[in-house]
């Protein structure tokens, strides 16, 4: 069995937990263990309940992934816009060839049609996962809106309806 639960160690609980220290900490730096210290805490009415920080901790980190997904969409909404550019752009192929691997090029004014077909899925795919990452206005609850408006169009109609009906 351990040492008895002094005053002393009263005492050190009830400093360190003012001084925001956390359980195990507060454990380490009196030498007990935890459970003797949230024995000691429960006597002294103190509790070392997180749940706040917690809360606000997680509150901060999803608007700082917010941030980043906001920031990672507009970074992959302006790759779609380079690649869409380079569907028109002059272009240089180049390739070894021949028995001496002699380096040749050919100049285009665009890219071959095979080419073009990849810059189209490559710039489709960069604007799919930007609207995923960040929905465009309206994108998000379109059908809810609908829906109450057509309510709303219903109801009036009904009222109009009903105004006409009582000799109007």
């Amino acid at each position: 069995m351990g040492r008895p639960i002094d005053d002393h160690d009263r005492e050190q609980v009830r400093r360190l937990h003012a001084a925001g220290k956390a359980r195990n900490e507060i454990a380490r730096e009196i030498g007990r263990s935890p459970s003797t210290v949230s024995k000691i805490a429960r006597d002294l009415d103190v509790t070392f309940d997180r749940a706040g920080e917690v809360a606000v901790a997680t509150e901060v980190r999803r608007a700082d992934l917010a941030s980043r997904r906001t920031t990672l969409a507009l970074t992959l909404q302006e790759d779609a816009e380079k690649l869409r550019a380079q569907l028109w752009e002059p272009c240089t192929y180049g390739e070894f060839a021949g028995k001496e691997g002699d380096w040749h090029e050919t100049h285009l004014d665009r890219p071959r049609f095979a080419d073009q077909r990849q810059i189209i899925t490559a710039t489709a795919t960069a604007i799919q996962q930007s609207l995923k990452l960040a929905p465009a206005e309206g994108g998000e609850g379109v059908e809810q809106v609908k829906s109450m408006l057509g309510a709303l169009g219903e109801a009036l109609t009904h009222a109009a309806d009903d105004e006409g009906a009582d000799g109007g």
